[in-house]
């Protein structure tokens, strides 16, 4: 984080319900996917988003992105506002903030040789020649590491790696300042993993990217990100260093988190696991504490108030006891 630089992403108190419809089709209920979540992304910085299945994390990538409509709030772009811009300026905001989907199979038109995939964003974005786009897409693929006998093929011809590699290239094309990777390296064997965790830290390095990396992975995001945020039910419980959250964890549900991570050599997960059941509903979320209903710290006053994020040893925390 560089003290005297404006943060590249804001996030205030920015809110994304999903309505609940009957089979009438009237409104009964809202979903509260990411509920009043306010946040700051430094440019170069890669800042890891943890947390339980269904706490939020895509739908808050989802969000930032506009593949989703906010609800409420704010999300500030290099100092604009773009979450409720009209769809043609919203497009415009797409060549400097990219999206890697889970999924990146499902990214590239099955129809479409990789050459094709490479070559419409250019035709979208900018008015290069056919000369200088294919030009600009054969430094591309050279740079993530793929030989060009891979533009004559179809995604279903590709390995899991290589699919990832050729939708990296496909934002690069545009030289993003900000990618958001969702679960980068879900799906992939160990090996694989590491080659494309050393891709996009050299991306970083050779683009001056910045990254929000969304993962459930918390050996991935440790050897990954320097800061990390970890999101409970819509909201962020605390957000901080990584090395120190790792160290030293402050909220109860972070700590229940990385005792849930086996070590070798180490004490066995059920003799430091007290996390028990499930998260409640997003549709029927808890009054006050949101996480009071799994915590071994509850007393009265977590039914009674919500904690907000406050400074905890350098870190915020959103805990009545840290």
């Amino acid at each position: 984080m560089n003290a005297g630089a404006a943060p590249l992403l804001e996030l205030v108190d920015l809110v994304r319900y999903f309505p609940v419809r009957n089979a009438f089709g009237r409104r009964t209920g809202w979903i509260r996917a990411v509920d009043g979540l306010s946040l700051a992304v430094w440019p170069g910085e890669t800042l890891g988003l943890v947390g339980e299945s269904g706490c939020g994390k895509s739908t808050l990538g989802k969000t930032v992105m506009g593949i989703y409509t906010p609800t409420a709030g704010d999300i500030r772009f290099a100092g604009r506002e773009i979450g409720h811009l009209p769809a043609r300026a919203r497009r415009a905001v797409a060549r400097d903030l990219q999206y890697v989907y889970q999924d990146p199979g499902a990214s590239l038109d099955p129809r479409w040789k990789v050459v094709h995939s490479l070559h419409e964003p250019l035709k979208i974005h900018t008015r290069l020649s056919r000369a200088e786009r294919e030009r600009e897409v054969g430094a591309i693929l050279a740079a993530v590491g793929l030989p060009d006998a891979h533009l004559d093929l179809y995604p279903h011809e590709l390995s899991g790696g290589q699919q990832r590699r050729v939708g990296l290239a496909r934002i690069l094309t545009l030289r993003p300042r900000m990618v958001i990777l969702d679960e980068p390296t879900s799906g992939l064997d160990v090996s694989v993993q590491a080659s494309v965790l050393k891709l996009f830290r050299s991306m970083q390095e050779a683009f001056a990217l910045t990254y929000v990396f969304i993962s459930h992975d918390l050996a991935v995001v440790r050897a990954m990100c320097a800061r990390i945020a970890v999101m409970y039910l819509g909201t962020i419980v605390e957000l901080g260093d990584t090395a120190a959250v790792f160290e030293t964890p402050r909220h109860p549900y972070t700590r229940s988190l990385l005792a849930a991570v086996p070590r070798i050599g180490g004490r066995r997960v059920t003799l430091d696991f007290v996390l028990e059941g499930e998260p409640p509903s997003p549709r029927d979320v808890p009054s006050g504490c949101r996480f009071r209903t799994r915590c071994p710290l509850v007393q009265d006053v977590c039914a009674r108030e919500e904690p907000r994020l406050r400074e905890v040893d350098g870190r915020a925390v959103a805990c009545h006891f840290a």
